[in-house]
């Protein structure tokens, strides 16, 4: 569904590269966290998944489509994109028609637009909030009527620059159990989060990205038990790995609570 071939970017002809030969390839349905540090490459990369940046060299396709040759107006009837920043992303004058303006963009029936409106904004709890401003909403409440906007044109693609930003744990909860039904679907998703505990409860695989490159690419828990990767790049694994981590032989395979316990277990037996 995404292939990337030896993708380079920069900001400006005398600008070093935020992205450096970076390949990667991700099937369809499946359900991907791009994790690393502030100034790592993430946006940037994201960003070329829907048309916004083109590569300076090498390739992009993303649903068979050549983000160098299709027009971005294009890819959107695909690509769902979610900025980090909702106010990025936001300009209407209610709810309602923010929600509706990428349905209405593409050329679907009215009725089929208010429809899938209505029940989108009633999945993200902001039905009662459509004839509000929306920035007179809160942070939350903002990014998921930016969410709303992106879900109800139904893409094969949804591509999410921290889609829990400004929501609280049961918000959080609820967004990603979304994510979850859409990718069980046949949805792909590629998210960038810097949330390790979303990334190791949600996403079955992680690729780390470090000053423009991929130095860790597999499932997700492999990746986040990788202590001298992860150190790299200033991030932390979720307190059960880095536990499993510190307590050594025996618990490699704990990354949650129940495992923790079944390890614990297997080993008071042995």
């Amino acid at each position: 569904m995404i292939l990337i071939e030896n993708l380079e970017y920069s900001y400006g002809l005398r600008q070093p590269n935020v992205l450096k030969g970076i390949n990667l390839s991700i099937e369809r349905g499946e359900m991907v966290a791009l994790i690393g540090q502030n100034g790592a490459g993430k946006t940037t990369l994201l960003r070329q998944l829907n048309g916004l940046s083109k590569p300076c060299k090498g390739k992009v396709t993303v649903a068979g489509m050549d983000t160098k040759t299709v027009k971005v107006s294009e890819m959107a009837k695909h690509i769902g994109y979610l900025f980090q920043n909702p106010d990025h992303q936001i300009f209407c004058q209610t709810v309602k028609e923010e929600i509706e303006f990428g349905m209405r963009n593409i050329g679907l029936p009215e009725n089929e637009i208010k429809e899938r409106a209505y029940k989108t904004a009633s999945l993200l709890g902001i039905q009662n909030k459509m004839k509000i401003h929306p920035f007179t909403l809160s942070r939350g409440e903002r990014q998921r009527t930016a969410l709303a906007g992106v879900l109800a044109v139904e893409p094969d693609v949804l591509v999410l620059d921290e889609p829990t930003t400004g929501q609280d744990y049961r918000e959080c909860v609820k967004i990603m159990d979304i994510m979850t039904s859409l990718n069980k679907k046949g949805t792909t998703i590629l998210m960038v989060s810097h949330d390790m505990e979303v990334v190791a409860e949600y996403a079955k695989r992680a690729v780390l990205l470090y000053d423009g490159n991929i130095i860790g690419d597999g499932k997700t828990i492999e990746v986040l038990r990788k202590k001298e990767e992860l150190n790299r790049t200033g991030l932390k694994p979720p307190q059960m790995i880095e536990l499993s981590l510190e307590l050594g032989k025996g618990y490699e395979k704990a990354y949650d609570i129940d495992t923790m316990v079944e390890a614990i277990r297997v080993i008071s037996d042995q």
